[in-house]
C-alpha cells in the first residue's frame, strides 16, 4: 500500500485460500494484459479466459505465460469443457489442457444437460491431474433451482473432488444466484451458507451492487468471481471500506472514533 491507514479490514495474502478475485478475461490484447498486470496483478488470484474465447484468442500460449510470469493460474470458462463433452471429444480437451499447461480447469454444466454423476465421474477424472474448479447453476433464465438441491449438488461436487465450487451468475450477473434485475437471491445464498463453507465458494458478482452485497455479508474476503479487468482496483476498495458503498459497514465494525 502507497501509505499506513488505520482500522482497514485484513485482507488474506496470496497464495489465498480464500478472499479470492476471479477475472474474466473475454479477449484482452497482449497489451492489454500487461497494463492490467502492472496495476492488478497483487489483487487477483486466477484468471478465467471466459467461455469458449480461448479458441479464437490470437497469441494465446503468449498470453497464457504473461499470467503465469506473475503467478496468477488461469483457467478455460466451463462453456469450453461442455463445447468438448457434448462433441464427445473429452479426450481432446485433456490434450489441449495439456498442450497450454492449465493446472485449473472448470467443469460445468450451465449450457447442456449433463447426468450429475457424470458430471461428478469427470470431476473425479480431472482432480488428479489438475485443480477443478465446478460451477453449480443454469444460464438458462427460466430453470430455477431450489437451495436444497444447489447444497446438494456443491456438496457432491466438493466430495467428487471440486477445490472449490462456483455459484453461477453468467457475466451478466442475471441469472442463477440472482434475479434477472440482477438482485441476489439472498434467501438462496444464506440456505446454501448454512451447509457450503463460505472459503469453498466463489460467487459469481459481475456487478458492483452484487459484490457490495457479498462483501457486507461475509465480510473483506469472501471469494468473488468474473470481475471485470477494470473493476479489480474498485473492487478492492470496496473490499476495504474505501469506496462509501461499504465505507460505514466498516467504519462501524471496527469502532473507528472520531
Amino acid at each position: 500500500m502507497n501509505y499506513k491507514l488505520n482500522n482497514i479490514p485484513e485482507r488474506t495474502q496470496k497464495p489465498r485460500h480464500f478472499g479470492y478475485t476471479m477475472v474474466m478475461d473475454k479477449g484482452l490484447s497482449l497489451r492489454e494484459v500487461d497494463d492490467f498486470l502492472e496495476v492488478c496483478s497483487e489483487y487477483v488470484d486466477i484468471v478465467k479466459l471466459g467461455w469458449g474465447t480461448s479458441y479464437v484468442t490470437p497469441n494465446l500460449k503468449e498470453k497464457l505465460q504473461k499470467y503465469r510470469e506473475h503467478n496468477i493460474p488461469t483457467y478455460f470458462g466451463g462453456t469450453l469443457f461442455e463445447a468438448f463433452v457434448v462433441r464427445n471429444q473429452f479426450d481432446d480437451y485433456c490434450e489441449i489442457l495439456d498442450r497450454y499447461e492449465m493446472t485449473f480447469v472448470e467443469v460445468s454444466d450451465g449450457s447442456i444437460e449433463l447426468d450429475h454423476q457424470i458430471k461428478c465421474d469427470y470431476i473425479n477424472k480431472l482432480s488428479s491431474k489438475v485443480t477443478v474448479l465446478s460451477e453449480v447453476g443454469s444460464k438458462d433464465v427460466e430453470k430455477i433451482i431450489p437451495p436444497y438441491k444447489w447444497i446438494k449438488l456443491m456438496q457432491a461436487e466438493l466430495d467428487a473432488g471440486a477445490w472449490k465450487v462456483i455459484g453461477e451468475a453468467r457475466e451478466s450477473g442475471n441469472v442463477g444466484l440472482f434475479r434477472s434485475s440482477g438482485e441476489v437471491r439472498s434467501g438462496l445464498v444464506e440456505e446454501i451458507l448454512t451447509k457450503i463453507p463460505f472459503e469453498k465458494i466463489i460467487w459469481e458478482a459481475p456487478q458492483k451492487s452484487q459484490q457490495v452485497w457479498f462483501i457486507k455479508l461475509l465480510g473483506a474476503n469472501v471469494n468473488l468471481g468474473n470481475i471485470a479487468p477494470n473493476e479489480v482496483v474498485p473492487l478492492e476498495t470496496v473490499r476495504l471500506g474505501l469506496r462509501g458503498d461499504t465505507f460505514d459497514h466498516f467504519f462501524n465494525s471496527s469502532s473507528i472514533g472520531g
